[in-house]
């Protein structure tokens, strides 16, 4: 079990061979400090989509389903719910139930990138996921994912909470365009990763998108690090 006072202030260990982990030497006197970034895992690492429609599909092969590229707005049982009253529950009960989330395909390159990200000099990476209130297989599911896709190792970079912005970072990376909570001015920068939701969404500057992990998120981290004399 995660206690909330545990991730308020992430502090990464360093005892292990996974420098970007959080987990090799520290920071070098005079040396910037790390960069931490928050990775949402559904829509942004697991094809939850995807996943989704397919099994809604196999399930009730005889009722209406949305298209993904007629998907609109974070919360796919309110877009059902729009098609039948019945269909917003149908819904529901397609993610909560076993083994949806363990079998979820994770978005390609996601895993690649992450794992790229994680192992850059002076940045620390967590697994920043929201689990359904139904937590009967949700939690365990979403560890076991994160093992199989990242190995063993990343089980220390996952933080479960229903309030994201409680969690200190530089940047999150999340396909929910509006993130709410506790903090009302959250210490990370929101940076949203394109889904087949939200790609029709217009961003205010200076809000940034992330299109795909072919994307340039190196830059993107890049231009949230301070300079060794700005470092704190």
């Amino acid at each position: 079990m995660i206690l909330l006072s545990s991730f308020l202030h992430l502090r990464p260990r360093r005892c292990g061979p996974f420098a970007g982990l959080g987990r090799g030497p520290g920071p070098a006197a005079g040396s910037r400090r790390a960069l931490r970034v928050l990775v949402d895992m559904d829509g942004v690492l697991a094809d939850f989509e995807g996943g989704f429609l397919k099994k809604f599909r196999a399930r009730y092969p005889d009722k209406p389903y949305i298209a993904l590229e007629d998907r609109r707005g974070f919360w796919v049982s309110e877009q059902y719910g729009r098609l039948g009253p019945e269909l917003s529950e149908k819904a529901i009960s397609i993610w909560e139930s076993k083994n949806f989330f363990i079998e979820l395909d994770p978005l390609p390159g996601a895993v690649e990138a992450v794992k790229q990200m994680a192992n850059l000099a002076d940045t620390d990476v967590f697994i920043c996921t929201s689990p359904i209130k139904k937590y009967r297989y949700c939690p365990y599911e979403k560890y076991a994912w994160v093992e199989k896709h990242f190995g063993p190792e990343f089980l220390e970079q996952i933080v479960l909470t229903r309030d994201k912005t409680v969690v200190s970072a530089d940047l999150l990376i999340d396909d929910r365009p509006d993130i709410t909570g506790a903090e009302l001015k959250p210490s990370w920068e929101h940076v949203l990763f394109t889904a087949c939701h939200n790609k029709h969404l217009q961003l205010k500057p200076p809000s940034r998108r992330l299109q795909s992990w072919t994307d340039d998120w190196k830059a993107i981290l890049d231009s949230k690090r301070l300079p060794p004399s700005q470092a704190t």
